[in-house]
This record gives C-alpha cells, structure tokens and sequence, in this order.
C-alpha cells in the first residue's frame, strides 16, 4: 500500500534527491541524476494521492492550495527532512520533493574555492549563489552560512520558503523565519528585518521586484546578505536585477547594484564520471572595473572581466568546465553539449 512514510522513505533509502508523484504514473525517484520508477509500487490513482497528501499536508495547508493553485512546505521522514512542492497538472495534484542532507557539508566538502570562502568573511555587501532549479543553490548557501556560524560571533537571520537546512547554533545566533508561519512575504520579513539587529541576512529567493529591491537596499545600509536567484550566468544575474525594474528606475538600481554586489556564484551539477554529481561554477568578483561596467550599463562586456580574472579567483563556465575535463571529473561530450545548452539559454 502506498503511504507517505514508504514513498518518503525509500527516496531516503535509496539516496534519492528528488522524489515525484504523478496520477497515472509509478512513483519516480531522481538518483545521481537520472530517473528511474519505482516498479514493484502501483500506478498512483486519484484515491492514494489524496491518501498520501493527507498524511502530509494539514487541512488549512489543502484549503490554500485549492485556492492557490501551489504549495510550498516542508515534510519530515524519519529524521530526513523534504522541500515538497505541490501542483496540478491536467485537473491532477502532482507532487515533487526535494531530499534535504541531514548534515551540512563543509565549504570543503562542496570544493567551494578560497574566493568563495573569502565571501563569508567580509562585513557588508550582496553575494548571489544562482543557477537553474536542481543546482545545489540550496546546499552552497547552507554551506556558506553554517562556515560563517562556526567561526565569527554574528547574528544571522534567515527567510525561506520553506525552511530547509537546519542549523545549530554554533559561535552566531541563528533564526530561521519561514514564509506564511513566520512571515507574510519575503519583501515584508526583509522591511521589519532591520529592527532585529542582523549582521547576516539570507534571503532564499529573489523573486519579485519588491524582495529585489528590499534586499538591495538591506545590503547598502552595511550587512552581509546572501540570495538566491534562477539565473543561469554572473552576466545574466546582474541583467535580470536590473531589467525587473521600470526603466526609470534602472540607473539608480545599476548604481545601487554596482556599490553593493560583492561577488555572484552561478552553478550547475553535472554527471560525475564514475557515478554522481559534480558542480560546475562561474564566479564574479565585483572589482572596480566590474562595478564601473553595471554602473555603465555596459553588462555584456562582464563575461571579458571573467574570463581574464583568474588572479583573483574569477571563473567562466568554460574555463571550470575544462579544469573538471582535465581532472578527469567530467566526460568531454558532458562538458561541450552544457556549454551549448547554456549559450542558448543565455540568448
């Protein structure tokens, strides 16, 4: 009999990272990558959907995704904790769950270079971890907040949706606000933030131009403040910041953008060779030059600033995916058909 706990559980098991449920369709688990069914279950119905969403979804939680149309929450499996979205596909509910790690990995562990590490120890400005959905946004900016938790005595507060990583108070103080049980939206969490005496603020998404802006002006007034953004490069990070603006707000934002970014990690995962994931960066260092093209609005000619920053621990796509080629971590065929992917999603 299908149940929440055995669905939940063999994702777990089985060291799945994603875990979908479909009506009409076997019960999916996305393994180092790739999907495979889960053939001894049954074909999800209708019926055993509800069955399982009622094993995980509160009454109030379905009243709302009725109306919505989406959800987003957290679920727990035997000590295994799961970002679980809710959608409807076809007059159907479809569920997809994302695998959260029980422990966090280290800044090492996730070969996060020094100039990234560099990042966690400055005082104030804006870091950006971008990319497409299923990169290990998540787990780079965990990795990065729990490295500043264990070695400098700061306050950190954190806005999600909904929370994922949990994390122990080490040498900082840690809240963690999750949006609708903590908060009403993320633009609002970030306006009221600032009577909380923050040092560090992470914000989980971007996604609206009031959060955007609200985040902006939080960096400016001298915090450290981490996000995330769906975007897929450095150039096109600091492009869509901008372009979310009206027109006429776009020179002031370049110039608020170009004073207070301190760096952008974009990142993809990628089949390792002999099994799993590897991630692929590009990494920008706001060095004056960079600031001075945003504030230019010359956005295109960033790329060049990569390319020819490796001094100072600047990275393009290219330039990594040929060290992961050399290192012998990633197949060539794998390296040349992302950068073609990428180049086409970047027009």
């Amino acid at each position: 009999m299908l149940t929440a706990q055995s669905l939940f559980g063999a994702a777990a098991e089985k060291n799945a990272s994603d875990l979908h449920l479909i009506v009409g369709h076997r019960p999916v688990l996305r393994i180092s990558g790739e999907l495979y069914d889960l053939d001894k279950e049954e074909v999800l119905t209708e019926a055993s959907m509800e069955k399982i969403l009622s094993q995980i979804v509160t009454p109030q939680q379905m009243e709302r995704f009725r109306i919505e149309k989406e959800l987003d929450l957290a679920y727990a499996n035997e000590g295994v904790r799961f970002r679980v979205n809710l959608s409807w596909e076809r007059g159907h509910i479809s569920l997809a769950a994302r695998t959260i790690p029980q422990i966090i990995p280290t800044m090492d562990q996730l070969e996060l270079p020094p100039v990234v590490q560099g990042f966690t120890e400055l005082s104030h400005g804006l870091i950006l971890v971008t990319g497409p959905t299923s990169a290990g946004k998540s787990t780079t900016l965990a990795a990065m907040i729990d490295d500043i938790n264990a070695k400098r005595r700061l306050n950190i507060i954190t806005l999600e949706d909904p929370v994922e990583f949990l994390f122990d108070a080490k040498q900082s103080i840690i809240r963690q606000r999750q949006l609708e049980s903590d908060m009403v939206s993320f633009a609002e969490g970030l306006k009221h933030v600032l009577r909380q005496d923050p040092d560090v603020v992470m914000v989980g998404e971007m996604r609206d131009l009031d959060t955007i802006a609200t985040t902006l002006t939080l960096a400016e007034t001298g915090h450290l403040v981490f996000a995330t953004l769906h975007t897929f490069s450095a150039p096109q990070t600091v492009s869509r910041i901008i372009d979310v603006f009206p027109p006429h707000q776009q020179t002031q934002i370049r110039l608020q953008l170009a004073m207070t970014l301190r760096g952008v990690i974009s990142q993809q995962l990628l089949p390792r060779l002999g099994g799993g994931l590897v991630a692929t960066r590009e990494i920008l260092v706001n060095t004056p030059a960079c600031a001075n093209l945003i504030r230019e609005n010359k956005v295109e000619q960033i790329k060049n600033v990569i390319q020819t920053g490796a001094a100072i621990g600047m990275t393009s796509y290219a330039q990594d995916l040929k060290r992961l080629v050399k290192d012998g971590l990633l197949a060539e065929e794998v390296a040349e058909n992302y950068l073609l992917a990428s180049s086409d999603a970047q027009k």
